[in-house]
Protein backbone atom coordinates (compact mmCIF):
# COMPACT_ATOMS: atom_id res chain seq x y z
CA UNK A 1 0.00 0.00 0.00
CA UNK A 2 1.37 3.40 -0.97
CA UNK A 3 1.47 5.96 1.84
CA UNK A 4 -0.84 8.96 1.51
CA UNK A 5 2.03 11.46 1.25
CA UNK A 6 3.64 9.41 -1.50
CA UNK A 7 0.35 9.28 -3.44
CA UNK A 8 0.16 13.05 -3.34
CA UNK A 9 3.81 13.34 -4.42
CA UNK A 10 3.17 10.96 -7.33
CA UNK A 11 0.11 12.96 -8.37
CA UNK A 12 2.15 16.14 -8.16
CA UNK A 13 4.96 14.62 -10.24
CA UNK A 14 2.50 13.51 -12.91
CA UNK A 15 0.89 16.95 -13.03
CA UNK A 16 4.27 18.70 -13.32
CA UNK A 17 5.40 16.32 -16.07
CA UNK A 18 2.17 16.92 -17.99
CA UNK A 19 2.71 20.67 -17.89
CA UNK A 20 6.49 20.55 -18.55
CA UNK A 21 7.94 17.31 -19.97
CA UNK A 22 11.44 18.85 -19.93
CA UNK A 23 11.35 19.60 -16.19
CA UNK A 24 14.59 18.61 -14.48
CA UNK A 25 14.76 16.37 -11.46
CA UNK A 26 16.23 19.26 -9.50
CA UNK A 27 13.34 21.60 -10.40
CA UNK A 28 10.84 18.87 -9.66
CA UNK A 29 12.52 18.27 -6.32
CA UNK A 30 12.22 21.97 -5.44
CA UNK A 31 8.56 22.14 -6.49
CA UNK A 32 7.70 19.04 -4.47
CA UNK A 33 9.73 20.11 -1.45
CA UNK A 34 11.52 16.75 -1.26
CA UNK A 35 15.13 15.70 -1.68
CA UNK A 36 16.67 15.16 -5.09
CA UNK A 37 17.31 11.54 -4.12
CA UNK A 38 13.65 10.94 -3.31
CA UNK A 39 12.61 12.61 -6.56
CA UNK A 40 14.99 10.35 -8.49
CA UNK A 41 13.63 7.30 -6.64
CA UNK A 42 9.99 8.24 -7.37
CA UNK A 43 10.70 8.93 -11.05
CA UNK A 44 12.47 5.59 -11.46
CA UNK A 45 9.55 3.84 -9.76
CA UNK A 46 7.06 5.57 -12.09
CA UNK A 47 9.12 4.54 -15.13
CA UNK A 48 9.33 0.96 -13.83
CA UNK A 49 5.55 0.85 -13.30
CA UNK A 50 5.04 2.13 -16.85
CA UNK A 51 3.34 5.35 -15.77
CA UNK A 52 5.92 7.60 -17.44
CA UNK A 53 8.58 7.19 -20.08
CA UNK A 54 11.93 8.92 -19.88
CA UNK A 55 13.89 9.78 -22.98
CA UNK A 56 17.10 11.69 -23.45
CA UNK A 57 18.38 13.72 -26.33
CA UNK A 58 21.11 16.15 -27.26
CA UNK A 59 21.85 17.86 -30.55
CA UNK A 60 25.43 18.45 -29.55
CA UNK A 61 27.46 15.29 -28.87
CA UNK A 62 29.71 17.13 -26.41
CA UNK A 63 26.87 18.33 -24.19
CA UNK A 64 25.01 16.48 -21.50
CA UNK A 65 21.76 14.92 -22.64
CA UNK A 66 18.49 16.39 -21.41
CA UNK A 67 15.82 14.05 -20.15
CA UNK A 68 12.19 14.49 -21.10
CA UNK A 69 9.36 12.69 -19.38
CA UNK A 70 6.16 11.58 -21.08
CA UNK A 71 3.02 10.38 -19.36
CA UNK A 72 1.87 7.01 -20.71
CA UNK A 73 -1.75 5.92 -21.15
CA UNK A 74 -1.39 3.90 -17.96
CA UNK A 75 0.03 7.00 -16.25
CA UNK A 76 -2.94 9.04 -17.39
CA UNK A 77 -5.32 6.44 -15.95
CA UNK A 78 -3.36 6.41 -12.69
CA UNK A 79 -3.55 10.22 -12.57
CA UNK A 80 -7.34 10.02 -12.78
CA UNK A 81 -7.46 7.45 -9.95
CA UNK A 82 -5.08 9.46 -7.77
CA UNK A 83 -7.04 12.66 -8.40
CA UNK A 84 -10.30 10.90 -7.52
CA UNK A 85 -8.76 9.55 -4.30
CA UNK A 86 -7.35 12.98 -3.44
CA UNK A 87 -10.67 14.76 -4.01
CA UNK A 88 -12.62 12.21 -1.97
CA UNK A 89 -10.17 12.60 0.90
CA UNK A 90 -10.42 16.40 0.74
CA UNK A 91 -14.22 16.18 0.67
CA UNK A 92 -14.19 14.03 3.82
CA UNK A 93 -11.81 16.49 5.46
CA UNK A 94 -14.10 19.39 4.52
CA UNK A 95 -17.16 17.73 6.10
CA UNK A 96 -15.19 16.81 9.24
CA UNK A 97 -14.03 20.42 9.63
CA UNK A 98 -17.55 21.71 8.95
CA UNK A 99 -18.96 19.46 11.72
CA UNK A 100 -16.22 20.62 14.07
CA UNK A 101 -16.93 24.27 13.21
CA UNK A 102 -20.66 23.81 13.84
CA UNK A 103 -19.89 22.15 17.17
CA UNK A 104 -17.68 25.07 18.19
CA UNK A 105 -20.34 27.59 17.12
CA UNK A 106 -22.95 25.74 19.21
CA UNK A 107 -20.60 25.68 22.18
CA UNK A 108 -20.05 29.44 21.86
CA UNK A 109 -23.83 30.06 21.87
CA UNK A 110 -24.24 28.35 25.27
Amino acid sequence: MIEQDTKEEILSIIRHIESDPAITQRDLSLKLGVSLGKTNYLLKALVKKGLIKAGSFSRNPGKMKKIHYVLTQRGFEERIQLMRHFLLRKEQEYYRLKREWESLKNFKDL
